[in-house]
């Protein structure tokens, strides 16, 4: 426990002492720098995944467009499947990309000085805590990830998928890429059921332009991918809808933490981390996106937090 002339009391968990007063930090420099920066982490798990959820919706959408719906005779069931399928994918794949490039959440690091303290206008003899991994002041709720290497706000759990941490600022795509990839995943095992019955029912050279062997192959891989990919996510996206409607994060369901802060329930819950009235753009994970933004901060510094 640390007493600061003001009054206030410092709590490290860890008894890392504070950053020397000198030690230069500019917290509004910081928060800047971190608003005109990319993120990204250089972890190498979380890269292999998610290179491999790429690979395994472009396999998914191989099969589906090549093996299953071109042969088809049937004009409009190709024409409407595919271009269902292949807009679910598209907006599976930018939930995805748009969870794993967006700031978290992340505390500036360093930012644990007297004079960062001074100007938090904290009331006398209020708690703070101090981070002795990332050496940054701890906010409410928030939690260090040692793969991040960074405290971030409402931190509900670290996914090597998708080579980020899902929190406060990135939870909204999360919840999209996991519900777009439970829809495509129910789509190709309804549209492989289809194909069985009509290649059983008719002839297997007519029902694929590929050899009936290699057709089985890859409609049992596509089947067995579908299964557990629906399964993973689905279940994904009820956890994630019943903490945001519960206010509670993973991390803090596991710890059974007592909430000390102001809950905000159901349809409260939805529109904090959805933005708004519910509307179309709650399911739009290009709301909010602008290249031209994009492009001014990878020249800038490039990937600022990576890792």
């Amino acid at each position: 426990m640390w007493v600061l002339p003001t009054g206030h009391r410092f709590r490290d968990v860890e008894h890392h002492p504070l950053l020397a007063e000198n030690d230069s930090y500019d917290s509004s420099s910081s928060e800047a720098d971190m608003a005109e920066r990319v993120w990204f982490i250089r972890d190498g798990c979380g890269m292999v995944c998610a290179i491999m959820t790429w690979l395994l919706v472009v396999y998914a959408d191989f099969v589906v467009t090549f093996v299953m719906l071109l042969p088809s005779k049937d004009f409009w069931y190709s024409v409407i499947n595919g271009v269902l399928f292949n807009c679910l994918a598209v907006l599976a794949l930018s939930s995805h990309l748009r969870t794993m490039l967006t700031d978290p959440g992340a505390v500036p690091k360093g930012n644990a000085t007297k004079e960062y303290m001074d100007n938090l206008q904290l009331k006398p003899g209020e708690v703070i805590y101090k981070c002795p991994k990332c050496c940054s002041i701890k906010p409410e709720r928030a939690h260090h990830c040692s793969i991040c290497k960074r405290c971030i706000r409402k931190m509900d759990h670290h996914c090597p998928w998708v080579n980020n941490c899902v929190g406060e600022k990135n939870q909204r795509f999360f919840v999209l890429f996991t519900m777009y990839i439970a829809l495509i995943s129910a789509h190709a095992l309804i549209l492989c059921g289809f194909q069985f019955f009509s290649c059983v029912r008719g002839q297997w050279t007519e029902c694929s332009d590929f050899s009936p062997p290699v057709t089985v192959i890859l409609m049992i891989f596509l089947c067995l991918e579908g299964f557990l990919f629906l399964t993973f996510t689905a279940v994904m996206f009820g956890t994630q809808i019943h903490s945001i409607c519960n206010d509670e994060t993973e991390i803090e369901r596991l710890k059974s933490e007592k909430p000390t802060w102001e809950r905000r329930l159901r349809w409260e819950g939805m529109k904090s981390v959805f933005g708004g009235q519910p509307s179309l753009l709650w399911i739009n994970p290009f709301a909010g996106f602008r290249i031209r933004r994009l492009l001014l901060r990878a020249k800038k510094g490039g990937p600022e937090f990576s890792v």
